[in-house]
Protein backbone atom coordinates (compact mmCIF):
# COMPACT_ATOMS: atom_id res chain seq x y z
CA UNK A 1 0.00 0.00 0.00
CA UNK A 2 1.04 3.49 -0.53
CA UNK A 3 -0.75 6.78 1.66
CA UNK A 4 -0.67 9.39 -0.12
CA UNK A 5 -1.55 12.85 1.13
CA UNK A 6 -1.32 16.59 -0.73
CA UNK A 7 -0.90 19.82 0.31
CA UNK A 8 -0.25 23.68 -1.11
CA UNK A 9 -3.17 24.36 -2.83
CA UNK A 10 -5.29 27.39 -1.94
CA UNK A 11 -6.45 30.88 -3.54
CA UNK A 12 -4.67 32.44 -5.87
CA UNK A 13 -5.09 35.26 -8.38
CA UNK A 14 -4.99 35.00 -12.49
CA UNK A 15 -1.50 35.13 -13.22
CA UNK A 16 0.16 33.58 -9.78
CA UNK A 17 1.79 30.44 -8.85
CA UNK A 18 1.55 27.73 -6.45
CA UNK A 19 3.32 24.47 -5.69
CA UNK A 20 1.64 21.12 -4.52
CA UNK A 21 3.14 18.67 -2.71
CA UNK A 22 2.41 15.35 -2.09
CA UNK A 23 4.23 13.17 0.62
CA UNK A 24 4.07 9.24 0.33
CA UNK A 25 4.34 7.01 2.79
CA UNK A 26 4.12 2.68 2.61
CA UNK A 27 6.26 0.85 0.00
CA UNK A 28 9.56 2.19 -1.64
CA UNK A 29 8.27 5.52 -2.86
CA UNK A 30 11.26 5.78 -5.79
CA UNK A 31 9.85 2.52 -7.53
CA UNK A 32 6.31 4.37 -8.20
CA UNK A 33 6.04 6.89 -11.24
CA UNK A 34 4.20 9.76 -9.99
CA UNK A 35 1.25 11.99 -11.44
CA UNK A 36 -0.93 14.50 -10.56
CA UNK A 37 -4.80 14.78 -12.09
CA UNK A 38 -7.41 17.48 -11.67
CA UNK A 39 -10.86 17.09 -11.81
CA UNK A 40 -13.04 20.54 -12.12
CA UNK A 41 -17.04 20.64 -10.87
CA UNK A 42 -18.95 18.69 -13.37
CA UNK A 43 -15.78 17.75 -15.62
CA UNK A 44 -14.04 14.03 -15.79
CA UNK A 45 -10.87 13.89 -14.23
CA UNK A 46 -7.84 14.34 -16.06
CA UNK A 47 -4.49 13.46 -16.59
CA UNK A 48 -2.23 16.89 -15.81
CA UNK A 49 1.43 15.42 -15.66
CA UNK A 50 3.20 12.59 -14.67
CA UNK A 51 6.82 11.93 -14.02
CA UNK A 52 8.95 8.15 -14.47
CA UNK A 53 10.28 6.39 -11.03
CA UNK A 54 13.92 7.77 -12.00
CA UNK A 55 12.59 11.74 -11.96
CA UNK A 56 14.28 11.43 -15.87
CA UNK A 57 11.12 11.77 -18.11
CA UNK A 58 8.35 14.24 -17.25
CA UNK A 59 5.22 14.27 -19.17
CA UNK A 60 2.35 16.87 -19.41
CA UNK A 61 -1.04 17.80 -21.23
CA UNK A 62 -0.83 20.05 -23.36
CA UNK A 63 -2.99 22.44 -21.58
CA UNK A 64 -0.63 22.97 -18.83
CA UNK A 65 2.88 22.76 -20.91
CA UNK A 66 5.37 25.44 -20.31
CA UNK A 67 3.30 26.66 -17.19
CA UNK A 68 3.39 23.34 -14.92
CA UNK A 69 6.55 21.81 -13.45
CA UNK A 70 7.04 18.47 -11.99
CA UNK A 71 9.86 16.86 -10.02
CA UNK A 72 10.68 14.63 -7.33
CA UNK A 73 12.71 14.43 -4.22
CA UNK A 74 13.13 10.25 -3.48
CA UNK A 75 14.67 10.77 -0.42
CA UNK A 76 11.74 12.99 1.48
CA UNK A 77 9.31 10.97 -0.40
CA UNK A 78 7.63 13.96 -2.37
CA UNK A 79 6.51 15.13 -5.13
CA UNK A 80 5.47 18.22 -6.26
CA UNK A 81 4.15 20.55 -8.61
CA UNK A 82 4.86 23.79 -9.93
CA UNK A 83 2.34 25.58 -11.10
CA UNK A 84 3.16 29.50 -12.80
CA UNK A 85 0.83 31.23 -14.89
CA UNK A 86 -2.05 30.39 -13.63
CA UNK A 87 -5.35 30.31 -15.45
CA UNK A 88 -8.74 30.46 -13.79
CA UNK A 89 -9.65 27.47 -16.24
CA UNK A 90 -6.91 25.80 -13.26
CA UNK A 91 -9.54 26.03 -10.70
CA UNK A 92 -9.88 22.23 -9.73
CA UNK A 93 -9.41 19.61 -7.23
CA UNK A 94 -5.82 18.13 -7.87
CA UNK A 95 -5.27 14.54 -6.99
CA UNK A 96 -1.80 13.13 -6.88
CA UNK A 97 -1.55 9.17 -8.01
CA UNK A 98 1.37 6.42 -8.09
CA UNK A 99 1.76 3.91 -9.88
CA UNK A 100 3.95 1.57 -11.35
CA UNK A 101 4.17 3.04 -15.16
CA UNK A 102 4.02 6.56 -16.04
CA UNK A 103 2.27 4.48 -19.35
CA UNK A 104 -0.63 4.00 -17.01
CA UNK A 105 -0.83 7.49 -15.42
CA UNK A 106 -0.68 8.77 -18.86
CA UNK A 107 -3.73 7.17 -19.38
CA UNK A 108 -5.65 7.83 -16.73
CA UNK A 109 -5.58 5.02 -14.30
CA UNK A 110 -3.37 4.37 -10.94
CA UNK A 111 -3.29 2.02 -8.42
CA UNK A 112 -3.09 4.75 -5.87
CA UNK A 113 -4.82 8.06 -5.25
CA UNK A 114 -4.68 11.15 -2.65
CA UNK A 115 -7.49 12.96 -1.29
CA UNK A 116 -7.23 16.05 -3.24
CA UNK A 117 -6.02 19.43 -2.40
CA UNK A 118 -8.44 22.81 -4.09
CA UNK A 119 -6.85 24.72 -6.25
CA UNK A 120 -8.75 28.09 -6.99
CA UNK A 121 -7.64 30.69 -9.65
CA UNK A 122 -9.93 33.99 -9.99
CA UNK A 123 -9.90 36.19 -12.48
Amino acid sequence: QVQLVESGGGLVQAGGSLRLSCAASGRTFSSYAMGWFRQAPGKEREFVTAISWTGYSTYYADSVKGRFTISRDNARNTVYLQMNSLKPEDTAVYVCAADVSSSRLKAGTSDYWGQGTQVTVSS
